[in-house]
């Protein structure tokens, strides 16, 4: 197709961005100028842009090329202008751009898909902050147009014209022209001889005319369908007719026949109707078709036909009785060619009824008013035997007296399933039958049996789900032949409300299945009561739950007695309740002031209990729990308080308490007491030398840390270390004392000596006289020094003499360092003898000594 040019008009450039949707509207290109926005800038653009399209309508889908140029007349372009596209409202890149040999400047794009059925192509200049507009073109895509079919034509006889339609096919976006030719022909429309006017149809529809007077009605057609768009024609395959040939009749008008002038009545499943046909068609010889559906439900049509046109009725039989029916019909011309008319509107009518054919199945119950009436409660149940038994619009029950001939009025007439009446104590029999407008069914007799057969089995139920129970029995032995299971609400509904029952005509079944008005947590008594030939055996009841409850209650608690720390509590259980699992077990909760809870699990026979480990005068909330199998209930709430303590009681307790408290006080005093680090608090005591362990334990004493001492009576002897002289006033030496002093030096006559705690090199400090009524006695003498080269000496005393004036008896002299001193500055020479038990021995069965301290060395001069 040869490229289409589309030139900018003189004047200012043009600005703004048109709307896709607006522009696709517009169908020329006038139109589409005339809605954009003129921007009036200072000077003018003569003749600025052209567009050259290589094609302005295409295949949907196909690429297309487009060229721009902007010719040397705009003066208010710069050299390096830059020329932009734009498809619809977006920017497209691709655009080459070049400078031609005469100074005009081109821009090509090409769009390799062009997916829009109306576009606008703009070519655009960038002109400061905007765009402008040089010149536009509209595009277009689409298909080519397929090819009609199913093209038919039919004889109107109304309008006395030839109507054709057909199916045009897919739609081709694109502005689409259908034209029906046709042309008069002889010899099976291979020749043509005179052409007809064409028919166009009106804008969108697919049918056209061609009036009576193109036509020739028994002289051959050709017609065809041609189609065409830009991008291409078709054509409809040619159709040879004669216009007589395919004439098509209005359908025929369906009415009921009026029962009245019915002579024989209809049959069950028969329908009787009757049609007027199309008053042109009159004296056309027809065939009609009928067709009937059953309202409810989803058959398909069924056909009936031909029926000839001339008898104008029908009767139509085989249907289900007492069924509503659609009928409808066509006609068509015969024995001459001619189509089928349309199918004629619904006519609606229902079948005879026909007598209900029926079983019935009967169940009652008797009670005795007095001695010569029964009240009779009778239920039934109906069962069609076929599936066209035929509606049931009521029931009769009737009952005749032996030995009368003469009608008696019916004991029910009802549209209900059971029916209450009276009747004399010896009437043994009633008679059942189902009716409507055709007849009754045949009768069924009601015997009321005796109960003298077998009873059942052992009976029992079981819950399959919420909504339905099985029901089991042991069949009794002769077998039955059927079995009546009744089931309804148990107490405490009224008795004999909504009562469900079933008749099993099975007798050799052991259970049955109850789906039918079970619903949970409902009590549901049930009873089955099995039938013989002449007779019924006695009824059995159980009680069950599709699906069981909780309790419905708990036992209420009651306080027996109550002490101090403890309250007795007892219940009385409840009955069991029909149709519910027995309880499992109980609980006890009880919560005390400060809410601490306790509970407590007991069996399910317990009727008491006592709770221990109260406090007193305190307040309890007691509760019981039933559980079973099915839930737990809670008990209401008793509230108690245990008793207070007496006076003479609380008494004795806190006298109790006192003598605890007493004895722990004793117990720690002793216990503080013994400790060998305590002892020195109540009585000092120096350890014994000779057997303590420490005898053999020498510390390691550094050379440094020797404190000498000025020189004593016996230059070869180190000096002592440290010790502490106690002095009081002078008295006679005891008889453990000697004045001679020959090869040993003078001591003080009252020495006392014990080991101080602290750093030997320290000054010690004197010690202050004590003031006491004893004599000075002398306890020990250290001699020697730890650091010296030569062995240390000692003198002990094991003397039994006392150190202490006026205690009895006397403690030995290592163990007691309560004694009297004598004045400061009073000594006197100290001898050792045989006969005190004193002896010499090496300083080193003293370790704790090696590090003493002598103070008061002054009163030792002759030492």
């Amino acid at each position: 197709m040869l490229p289409s040019e589309h030139r900018g008009s003189a004047g200012t450039p043009r600005t703004g961005e048109p709307q896709a949707g607006t522009m696709a509207g517009l169908g020329t290109r006038n139109l589409i100028r005339a809605a954009l926005v003129i921007l009036l800038l200072p000077g003018s653009l003569e003749e600025c842009g052209r567009i050259k399209v290589s094609a302005p309508i295409v295949r949907l889908g196909d690429p297309i090329t487009a060229s721009c140029i902007i010719n040397q007349s705009c003066s208010h372009l710069g050299p390096e202008a830059q020329i932009l596209w734009k498809l619809g409202a977006e920017l497209q890149p691709g655009g080459r751009q070049q400078r031609l040999a005469d100074g005009t400047q081109e821009s090509t794009i090409t769009l390799p898909h062009l997916n829009h059925s109306q576009a606008l192509l703009s070519c655009c200049l960038r002109w400061g902050n905007s765009l402008q507009i040089l010149d536009q073109a509209e595009l277009q895509a689409g298909y080519p147009p397929a090819t009609p079919h199913n093209l038919s034509c039919a004889m109107n006889l109304t309008t006395s014209s030839l109507i054709c339609q057909w199916e045009p096919g897919p739609d081709t976006h694109l502005p689409t022209n259908f034209t029906l030719k046709s042309f008069k022909s002889r010899r099976g429309c291979q020749t043509q001889e005179d052409p007809i006017t064409n028919c166009v149809p009106e804008n969108g529809q697919s049918r056209c005319s061609i009036p009576r007077k193109h036509l020739q009605l028994y002289q051959n057609m050709s017609i065809w369908v041609q189609v065409e768009n830009a991008l291409g024609t078709s054509v409809s395959p040619q159709l040879c007719l004669v216009p007589m040939d395919v004439v098509k009749l209005e359908p025929p008008t369906l009415w009921a026949l009026d029962p009245k002038t019915e002579v024989v009545p209809l049959q069950p499943g028969c329908l009787r109707l009757r049609w007027e046909p199309w008053k042109p068609g009159l004296y056309i010889e027809q065939k009609c078709e009928l067709r009937h559906q059953p309202q409810l439900g989803e058959t398909s049509w069924a056909l009936v036909g031909p029926l000839p046109s001339r008898t104008l009725q029908h009767e139509l039989c085989g249907l289900l009785p007492s069924t509503a029916y659609a009928l409808q019909m066509r006609c068509t011309r015969w024995p001459l060619p001619g189509l089928w008319s349309n199918w004629s509107p619904s006519l609606e009518l229902t079948t005879a009824q026909r007598a209900p054919i029926v079983r019935m199945d009967t169940w009652w119950r008797q009670r005795q008013l007095d001695p010569r009436t029964v009240d009779v409660q009778l239920f039934w149940k109906p069962t069609p035997l076929e599936e066209d038994s035929g509606q049931i619009q009521g029931y009769l029950v009737s009952w005749r007296p032996s030995g009368q001939a003469e009608a008696v009025p019916p004991l029910c007439n009802t549209t209900e399933l059971n029916c209450t009446f009276h009747l004399p104590s010896e009437a043994r029999e009633v008679v059942l039958k189902a009716y409507n407008t055709a007849g009754t069914s045949r009768p069924t007799p009601v015997v009321f049996l005796e109960s003298r057969g077998p009873p059942l089995g052992r009976l029992h139920t079981m819950a399959r789900d919420p909504h339905s129970l099985w029901v089991g029995w042991e069949p009794p032995n002769p077998q039955p032949r059927g079995y009546v299971i009744e089931w309804g609400l148990g107490p405490p509904s009224p008795s004999g409300s909504h009562q469900t029952w079933r008749m099993e005509h099975n007798g050799s079944i052991a259970g049955t299945l109850l789906q039918e008005n079970i619903r949970p947590f409902q009590l549901y008594a049930i009873t089955v009561t099995p039938l013989y030939q002449d007779t019924k055996g006695p009824s059995q009841l159980i009680y069950a739950y599709s699906q069981e409850t909780a309790p419905s209650r708990a036992p209420e608690l009651h306080l027996k007695h109550i002490g101090k720390t403890w309250a007795k509590l007892e219940w009385v259980p409840e009955a069991p309740e029909l149709g519910k699992s027995p309880l499992t077990h109980y609980t006890i909760f009880w919560t005390n002031a400060q809410d601490q809870s306790f509970s407590t699990v007991l069996n399910a026979s317990s009727h008491d209990f006592v709770l221990h480990g109260l406090e007193p005068a305190s307040l309890y909330h007691v509760h019981l729990m039933a559980a079973s199998r099915a839930g737990a209930t809670n008990s209401t709430s008793l509230t108690l308080m245990t008793l207070a303590l007496e006076e003479s009681e609380l008494h004795t307790l806190l006298g109790l308490f006192g003598l605890l408290l007493l004895f722990i006080c004793l117990c720690g005093a002793v216990r503080l007491c013994c400790r060998p680090s305590r002892k020195n608090a109540l009585w000092p005591s120096v350890p014994d030398p000779a057997h303590s362990s420490l005898g053999s334990w020498v510390p390691t004493i550094m050379a440094e840390e020797t404190f000498q001492l000025p020189s004593l009576c016996d230059a070869s002897m180190p000096p002592i270390t440290k010790i502490t002289v106690l002095e009081e006033e002078e008295k006679k030496p005891g008889p453990w004392e000697s004045s001679d002093s020959s090869g040993t030096c003078g001591l003080p006559t009252l020495v006392q000596a014990y080991v101080l705690q602290g750093d030997p090199k320290a000054a010690s400090t004197p010690p202050e006289p004590q003031s006491g009524t004893s004599n000075q006695v002398l306890y020990g003498q250290v001699l020697g020094s730890p650091t010296s080269p030569g062995p240390g000496h000692y003198l002990r005393c094991d003397s039994t003499q006392p150190l202490l004036g006026g205690l009895t008896p006397s403690p030995k002299c290592y163990e007691n360092l309560w004694f009297q001193t004598s004045p400061l500055g009073t000594s006197e020479p100290l001898v050792p003898n045989q006969e005190d038990d004193c002896v010499f021995g090496p300083l080193l069965d003293f370790p704790l000594l090696q590090g003493l301290r002598i103070n008061g060395v002054e009163g030792l001069g002759g030492f």
